[in-house]
């Protein structure tokens, strides 16, 4: 890494801290066997306690990567196949009817023209997703009267799953790209094949491997001091709220769900470990946690163009990427300076982590920030902007 390049990446990041729009962050960019880590700020708005280099955020979607990777693991244990009918493990998802139209009323359905299987989940393109558009069409109103528009860590997965499940598809398996609910049903998929929680099998496959000590679905009491309070902007002055406080907040105690697409906690230093990985082909520190031949399947696209229609046109992050392969992102075009092959996935709760095997670069950006306003956003641009800039050929 050139001086040059870490020094201006610092001063662009503790502008923002200087400016308010963020209290704290931590940037970590690794290159090869170099890590530089930076830490600015504190932990809670209005200061207090220092940010620190350990400090455990809210990965929101950015734990999207790890639970493919997870399914990835029982896929070769031959637990699993890719193309397999997802029926066996999760029956409150067979028999699946779809939507006429997406704004048909619930009984106006076609009968599905196959079973959802496990790649469909892996690519989201099982049928079913978040709708961005704010459309208040008849099943998006049933959504949000079953409580399945929000994240659902405080619903019990058995209930949760039979509500998704008495809902019909958005649309035909296959057809569409629609985000986020794919990771929640193989995180529920990944426990009841391998006889574990959640939690207790990414800790054995990854986690312990990888060395990823501060990951998880909660901070323990006796850690919580290292954890930030959450912020979101308020929609009509820009000013930080509190979404989630540290003591007493959402993460502060283990949830009833551990949800695959936005339940982890870690640390900039486990990130990293897990983002190496992939890098380096699925071997960390000599040993091999996943397959290389894994590793290629997950960070290449898997999208049709007809699958990707929905996607482009939703959000500007979900099409910048311009591919998707299993839980993340895959660069297919060059719109920055991020080189073709770049994967990672960014989380609501403003964080980032991206890796690009052509420049050798893993970069992982943490802030407590929300995604919610232009302000983080921009930030993680720069952040990019400057880590490219730091990389010397």
């Amino acid at each position: 890494m050139n001086e040059a390049g870490l020094r201006r990446m610092r001063a662009v990041l503790a502008a923002r801290v200087e400016s308010g729009e963020v209290p704290g962050l931590v940037a970590l960019l690794g290159h090869g066997e170099a890590v530089h880590v930076e830490v600015l700020g504190s932990l809670h708005d209005g200061g207090g306690a220092a940010m620190r280099e350990d400090a455990i955020f809210r990965l929101a979607s950015a734990t999207k990567p790890i639970t493919a990777a997870g399914v990835m693991a029982l896929v070769e244990d031959c637990r699993l196949r890719l193309d397999d009918p997802v029926d066996e493990w999760l029956p409150e998802l067979a028999g699946r009817r779809v939507l006429a139209r997406p704004d048909a009323e619930l009984e106006d359905t076609v009968p599905a023209r196959r079973a959802v299987t496990v790649r469909d989940l892996l690519t989201f393109t099982w049928g079913y997703g978040v709708d961005l558009t704010g459309a208040e069409t008849p099943v998006q109103q049933e959504i949000v009267r079953l409580g399945l528009h929000v994240p659902p860590s405080e619903l019990d997965p058995e209930e949760w799953v039979r509500r998704l499940g008495s809902l019909p598809l958005l649309r035909q398996p296959g057809e569409r790209w629609l985000y986020h609910t794919g990771s929640d049903v193989l995180g529920l998929l990944v426990s009841r094949v391998s006889g574990q929680s959640f939690e207790a099998f990414l800790r054995e496959r990854l986690f312990a491997p990888l060395g990823m000590v501060d990951t998880g679905f909660h901070v323990p009491a006796e850690q919580l001091h290292r954890l930030p309070t959450s912020y979101a902007h308020d929609q009509r002055t820009g000013d930080l709220v509190v979404w989630d406080p540290a003591e007493g907040g959402k993460y502060s105690k283990a949830p009833a769900f551990q949800c695959g697409g936005d339940g982890l906690v870690s640390t900039a230093a486990d990130y990293h470990a897990f983002q190496r990985m992939l890098l380096q082909g699925g071997k960390f520190r000599g040993e091999r946690v996943l397959s290389t031949a894994s590793v290629a399947l997950m960070t290449s696209d898997q999208l049709t163009p007809e699958q990707k229609v929905d996607k482009d046109r939703q959000t500007e992050f979900f099409g910048d990427h311009g591919g998707f392969g299993f839980g993340m992102g895959v660069r297919t075009v060059r719109r920055g300076l991020a080189n073709i092959g770049q994967f990672g996935w960014d989380g609501g709760l403003g964080t980032s982590a991206q890796a690009d095997p052509v420049a050798g670069l893993n970069g992982v950006l943490l802030t407590q920030v929300a995604q919610d306003s232009p302000v983080t956003p921009r930030l993680i641009k720069d952040f990019w902007t400057t880590a490219y800039q730091a990389i010397d050929d």
